[in-house]
């Protein structure tokens, strides 16, 4: 028992790994509506909860209590520009993805420029942020009269191979990339710096200021791309479309054992906690819970984990004083 305390120490991907084999099996067990359909319909929510849960992972790890708060409206923006550029027409589809992406780009670089140039609290600038995108939004909305998805696209949003949706095997490319630039690059191990110590960071020579940028103009890029796949597996795009990921994609990064004060951040983990957030969300519509009921459920389960990682620090820096 100690060897697996110790390796889930180290592995913290393995307790929401946990969770999701454990609310798996009572789930196939307690209900017989809970079918192979099922299982393939949570795999393709977590996978577009994962890409949104990746790029909010990349900005939690800079540490200081960064959380980008404008991903809701990115995703939301990144479907109407996709769809309608695209047009329901596969040539159009890079000016439409290569457009959705730019915006999502662009949004990072204007957070990265209000957190790190002029000072201001990430949940704060990032809010401000999505308003703005929101009445952006707005304003597409009431000029768009109708919108067709590019065939392409809705094959990789909605498509199968075999019994496994194409979503799901993308996100999982996702999640290789996101531990490959985590683990292996230099970037991914000043960001980890950076997140576990900023003044000690900038005086080893990491770019702190470059580091925090770049975590932000990924979280926007996944965000947009999420919209972008998001649009083409409901055949459009509406308004607050991406609202539930906001809650949703900090809960998958902290149920995934990154640490919500950054420095420590793990994709696996962030792939097992979205997966572990759809079955909780599942478990609940299954049992007719009130859309308002498991909004409840879903954030007391995520400041139960806060709570618990709170509690570790302060243990932690009080042995190590």
């Amino acid at each position: 028992m100690t060897g697996f305390l110790a390796f889930a120490q180290r592995q913290r991907w393995v307790w929401a790994a946990l969770g999701v084999l454990v609310l798996w099996v009572a789930l196939g067990l307690a209900t017989e509506r809970f079918s192979l359909h099922s299982v393939s319909g949570v795999a393709r929510s977590a996978a577009f909860l994962t890409f949104v849960a990746l790029g909010q992972m990349f900005v939690i790890a800079t540490g200081r209590g960064n959380i980008d708060l404008s991903v809701a409206s990115v995703v939301t923006l990144g479907a109407f520009t996709t769809v309608t550029l695209a047009d329901g027409d596969d040539a159009r589809l890079p000016l439409a993805l290569g457009a959705a992406l730019a915006m999502g780009a662009g949004v990072g670089l204007l957070n990265a420029f209000l957190v790190v140039r002029l000072k201001i609290a990430a949940m704060i600038a990032t809010l401000a942020m999505g308003y703005v995108l929101a009445t952006a939004t707005l304003i597409v909305n009431r000029q768009v009269r109708g919108f067709e998805t590019a065939p392409l696209l809705g094959w990789i949003a909605a498509g199968r191979i075999g019994e496994v949706p194409v979503i799901a095997l993308v996100a999982v490319i996702g999640v290789v990339l996101a531990a490959f630039v985590l683990n292996r690059t230099a970037f991914g191990q000043g960001l980890s710096a950076t997140g576990q110590n900023l003044r000690a960071a900038e005086l080893a020579g990491v770019p702190t200021g470059q580091s925090i940028a770049t975590a932000f103009v990924v979280s926007g890029t996944a965000a947009a791309l999420t919209g972008a796949l998001l649009s083409a597996y409901v055949g459009g795009a509406f308004l607050d479309m991406g609202a539930p990921y906001l809650l949703q994609s900090v809960g998958a990064v902290v149920l995934g054992g990154s640490l919500i004060f950054g420095g420590v951040s793990t994709a696996l983990g962030t792939m097992f906690g979205a997966l572990l957030l759809v079955l909780i969300v599942t478990t609940m519509q299954i049992w007719r819970l009130p859309t308002g009921a498991q909004d409840v459920v879903q954030g007391i389960v995520i400041i139960t984990v806060l709570a618990f990682a709170g509690a570790g620090l302060v243990r932690r820096a009080r042995r190590r004083g």
